[in-house]
């Protein structure tokens, strides 16, 4: 799987608190083996964001992402609910 990184989702990283850039690095091997994995709670998102899907990296932080195919993934933003504004 090839994932690429937004520039709006690099910058949004660089801000985060140390701990959560940790724990983001963590979920994303999980999410590599599989973005599924329930402890990811991968969802699909609605409204203005419908074509968007997100997964924790804890309770509070999440990762926007889209399928670009079957093995290409791309990372848009990083962050709390704030995110989805």
């Amino acid at each position: 799987m090839v994932i690429d990184y937004s520039f709006k989702f690099l910058k949004q990283f660089k801000k985060l608190p140390k701990n959560v850039k940790v724990k983001s690095v963590q979920v994303e091997k999980i999410f590599r083996k599989n973005p599924f994995d329930p402890k990811l709670k991968t969802h699909k998102l609605h409204g203005s964001m419908k074509d968007y899907w997100a997964f924790s990296i804890n309770y509070s932080y999440r990762i926007g992402f889209t399928f670009v195919d079957a093995q290409h993934i791309r990372f848009h933003a990083v962050g709390t609910h704030d995110i989805y504004k």
